[in-house]
């Protein structure tokens, strides 16, 4: 009898060692192995009670068995599920977390973007006489330049009169 408790220990320690949706290797085994047990009451079928309780009415050790079975089963698949979904929200936390710098890290770029285009601003309206005296002057040199062409060409016109004044 120790012996086949040990065993069942055995079995139970193996079975939670892996992970929740991992099956025993040898629950097929013990599945046959307790199907083929027969029913106290009833034979070798399972109880046919709409009811798990009958009053006055032995449980069926077999259909307790595969019933403990069956839960431990849906706990693990269960617990499987949820620490998938826990990992999810795990996982969409930390691209929350990630978002929320990348934001913070453009905010901070914007900023310092605004306050250069500020000051290139003030800078540019600093500058602005100086740039309208700039184009005052370019329009006066090219007023004068035109002017000195004409001077130029009424000083050779004026020359070769007086060249042909002076052959006369």
């Amino acid at each position: 009898m120790e012996t086949n408790q040990k065993e069942s220990e055995g079995r139970e320690t193996a079975a939670n060692n892996q992970p929740p949706d991992a099956l025993p290797r040898n629950l097929l085994d013990e599945e046959e192995r307790l199907s083929s047990f027969g029913s106290p009451k009833h034979g070798p079928t399972l109880s046919t009670s709409t009811s798990s309780f009958e009053a006055l009415d032995p449980h069926d050790p077999n259909l307790s068995h595969l019933a403990s079975l069956m839960f431990s089963h849906t706990s693990n698949y269960l617990q499987g599920e949820l620490s998938a979904v826990l990992e999810d929200y795990t996982l969409l936390e930390q691209m929350n977390r990630a978002t929320i710098t990348k934001y913070s890290d453009m905010r901070q770029i914007g900023g310092s973007v605004s306050r250069a285009l500020k000051d290139l601003n003030e800078k540019y309206l600093a500058l602005q006489p100086y740039l309208e005296q700039i184009d005052q002057i370019e329009d006066s040199v090219t007023k004068l330049e035109a002017a000195a062409y004409k001077l130029d060409a009424y000083s050779k016109r004026l020359e070769a009169r007086f060249k042909s004044l002076e052959k006369k």
